[in-house]
């Protein structure tokens, strides 16, 4: 966005916007643009610049959060999917010895079906 000519009166008006505490008001109006020229109160000036610096560093400080965020979001689901690939799904099978009696239980279930 180009400056045009510069309008000390542009500074009064978002000056009194930012008073009625009408901040979004001030934003649309072309607070984050705004630049002081030597004719500018100078108390104006300096409000308006703090005031653009605190909205910055809001928005700096907005921004990381939403990204630590996504990462512990991100951490958190690879977490996830580490922990249900980890489970098998698979039966594991029978140790030998269990494996011969339940064969011999097997054989004599069916011996007695065959009676």
């Amino acid at each position: 966005m180009e400056a045009g000519p510069h309008d000390c009166r542009h500074g009064v008006r978002l000056l009194g916007l930012l008073q009625n505490d009408d901040v979004d008001a001030a934003i649309e109006a072309g607070l984050m643009h705004y630049v002081a020229c030597p004719a500018c109160d100078f108390a104006m000036a300096a409000e308006l610049i703090g005031t653009q610096r605190k909205l910055s560093m809001s928005w700096a400080a907005r921004d990381r959060y939403r990204a630590r965020n996504a990462r512990l979001a991100k951490r958190a689901a690879e977490r996830e999917a580490k922990r249900s690939s980890a489970i098998p799904e698979r039966k594991t099978p029978l140790p030998p010895a269990a494996a011969a009696i339940l064969a011999r239980a097997k054989a004599r279930a069916a011996e007695r079906g065959k009676r």
